[in-house]
């Protein structure tokens, strides 16, 4: 991609949900052109106020907009997958694709192969800070890109969060997942603290904040700390993309050709949380931990949980 100004550079954003949404919307803020699709066109059509043109498919966002950059922001691999089978053809060589999605190494390094052969450029820039980092602009985003490409995403990607290239196409799925492994963990680690405060005699309130600070302190603690305290388990990340990523750091590490048991049983948490609380913020993993320890809970306060 030549050098262009901010607002001659297209972006075609597809997928605006959860975090797709705040992300396209900072861009439009930022002065991007920006032209958007969701399979629910309703979730796309709230951008329009914001500046944003909305397509009728993936397709018509890349006939339509004619975008210099791609942007996906899916589910899974498999929704990637589809959705750059569709768009394929139209792809002008020279021409960029970004997928912010957390999917499997794997499946970013054959989408990059794929793109090559029509001289389209393939970055992987999965995510991490939730809702609340994407509507701050202040997620973190692990870029795998071949060192010539990445100067020309730079500035766009800053507009969202703070870009980090961690190698070539498909290293940003593996720092995602490296990411992934020390949040779910860590989350499962002060659910554990938490409710062992509260059954020992301890106010958990006042243990959380008496640990800030010191070597236990981390966002985890901060704000999902919190989320278990007033047990207010709203998506921010979903128990299901949790389950996603952990099953995703397993293959990974398989592949690797090393073993991670604490993963595993993180993985198991999650899991066993998929057939009740799927939509759950991940916080959620302490009613896992609440289960296996019945007659123990934290705090007496209601659950709030998504419908």
């Amino acid at each position: 991609m030549g050098v262009k100004t901010v607002s001659e550079t297209n972006i075609a954003f597809l997928g605006t949900g959860l975090m797709g949404k705040p992300m396209a919307r900072r861009l439009l803020a930022a002065g991007y052109p920006v032209t958007v699709w969701n399979r629910t066109r309703a979730k796309a059509e709230v951008l329009m106020a914001d500046g944003a043109r909305v397509a009728g498919s993936a397709l018509l966002a890349v006939q339509e907009g004619k975008p210099d950059v791609v942007i996906t922001m899916l589910e899974d691999g498999n929704a990637v997958a589809a959705v750059i089978g569709q768009i394929l053809p139209d792809l002008r060589a020279g021409s960029i694709v970004i997928d912010m999605s957390s999917i499997q190494q794997s499946q970013a390094q054959a989408m990059h192969a794929l793109l090559q052969k029509q001289g389209v450029h393939f970055i992987d820039a999965p995510v991490s800070g939730g809702v609340i980092g994407a509507e701050a602009g202040s997620l973190a985003i692990m870029a795998g890109a071949h060192e010539a490409v990445y100067p020309a995403v730079i500035e766009l990607l800053s507009v969202m969060g703070k870009p980090q290239r961690v190698g070539d196409p498909g290293t940003g799925q593996l720092a995602k997942l490296c990411n992934q492994l020390i949040v779910g963990a860590t989350i499962n680690i002060v659910a554990e603290a938490l409710l062992l405060a509260q059954a020992g005699g301890a106010d958990p309130a006042a243990v959380r904040q008496a640990l800030r600070g010191g070597f236990a302190e981390s966002r985890i603690l901060e704000v999902h700390g919190q989320r278990m305290l007033d047990r207010a388990f709203m998506p921010g990340g979903q128990v299901k993309s949790q389950a996603k990523d952990m099953e995703n750091i397993l293959i990974a590490a398989q592949h690797a050709g090393v073993d991670l048991p604490i993963t595993r049983l993180v993985a198991d948490v999650y899991r066993s949380l998929l057939p009740v609380h799927p939509h759950a913020d991940h916080s959620a993993a302490l009613l896992a931990l609440e289960q296996k320890n019945p007659g123990k809970r934290l705090t007496d306060r209601p659950d709030v949980l998504p419908a």
